[in-house]
């Protein structure tokens, strides 16, 4: 993950570490934060890169004297160990933070206001976005955190009694905090051991496998949750191709047409916008795979020698919905981009 922050920084991203002070009055974010650009953050989730900017915003421009005060106290205790009181004071600054935000962003020349303030520290305009998730995720956090502590800390499947006991706590927070659902779904998904297997809270209410019914659903969220883990998958994806870790690729790969596979098997998805969201990711994802590969020097065929494999993508998977291919030599890249199973007349058997 260090490496990855390390390839946002040179593309341009902002992945901020934050220092002890902002550390301690982030640190409620954590369940929720994820190493993705603002732009791609869905409404459970809050990028990573979006605090370095906020928090120069609110310590810089809006409570300059507050936060100078916050800082200065904070850093002492810190130093001295006294986890306790750093938490303390954390959350006497962050309602002090909230109070503020929340009475700019009231009006909307205040809004005006935040956004040009934020624009002075990053390029992305989806860190206004970050900004308000964060308002309200702290002003639910106490409910988000009973939901985090009665959930197991590993979830292997989300299926039998672990799936009825999430959706019990879901429905119950739910009949509290809606608007908090989206973030709980966030919580879950990274306790799950195979995060895609949060289709099932979408699914399992529903008793039925058409896009309409399950989009009925009470948390029909969860499916667009994980198509957006395909986007994640992606970036990885771009990342191992680029810096030469092809076995690493490999895998990747293998989960991208799992998490399809799961959705056009448990979901009818034919003529409903989660299959217009998929077709479309799917196509961008092997439009860009197929880029990559292209510049695979024709000496490094050991690279396609590791990629390839029969299992990667499944029979009934996208591949052959997906036009055509580049040619480059071995037509085992053309099988790791179009998913082909089959092997007949391939030049090697390396699986």
């Amino acid at each position: 993950m260090a490496a990855l922050r390390a390839e946002f920084r040179n593309t341009g991203q902002n992945h901020y570490r934050v220092g002890n002070p902002s550390r301690y009055f982030f640190e409620p974010l954590e369940p929720v934060l994820v190493d993705r650009a603002p732009e791609q953050a869905n409404s459970g989730q809050i990028a990573r890169g979006s605090l370095a900017p906020i928090w120069s915003l609110v310590t810089e421009q809006l409570l300059r004297s507050m936060a100078a005060d916050y800082i200065a106290n904070a850093t002492d205790v810190i130093s001295a160990d006294r986890q306790h009181e750093a938490r303390q004071m954390a959350q006497a600054f962050q309602k002090k933070v909230v109070i503020s935000l929340n009475g700019l962003l009231g009006s909307a020349e205040g809004a005006a206001s935040v956004r040009d303030g934020l624009m002075a520290y990053t390029s992305s305009h989806a860190t206004f976005d970050d900004l308000k998730k964060m308002l309200r995720y702290l002003d639910m956090q106490r409910e988000l955190a009973d939901f985090g502590r009665a959930l197991a800390p590993k979830i292997a499947r989300l299926e039998g009694a672990s799936l009825d006991k999430v959706l019990s706590l879901l429905t119950a927070l739910k009949a509290r905090r809606a608007d908090a659902v989206p973030f709980a779904l966030t919580i879950v998904a990274k306790r799950l051991e195979t995060p895609w297997e949060l289709l099932s809270i979408a699914t399992v209410p529903a008793d039925d496998r058409t896009a309409a019914r399950i989009a009925a659903s009470p948390f029909a969220i969860a499916v667009s949750m994980v198509i957006d883990q395909i986007e994640e998958k992606h970036v990885l994806l771009l990342f191992a191709l680029r810096n030469n870790r092809p076995v690493r690729a490999k895998e990747i790969v293998g989960e991208i047409y799992r998490i399809e596979e799961a959705l056009r098997t448990q979901i009818e998805l034919k003529g409903s916008g989660w299959a217009q969201q998929l077709d479309d990711l799917m196509t961008i994802v092997q439009a860009e795979i197929d880029a990559e590969i292209s510049t695979i020097p024709g000496d490094h065929r050991h690279l396609t020698h590791i990629l390839e494999s029969p299992r990667l993508r499944p029979d009934h998977s996208f591949g052959h919905k997906v036009g055509h291919m580049f040619e480059k030599g071995w037509d085992v890249v053309a099988s790791l981009l179009a998913g082909s199973t089959d092997t007949t007349n391939r030049r090697d058997n390396v699986s």
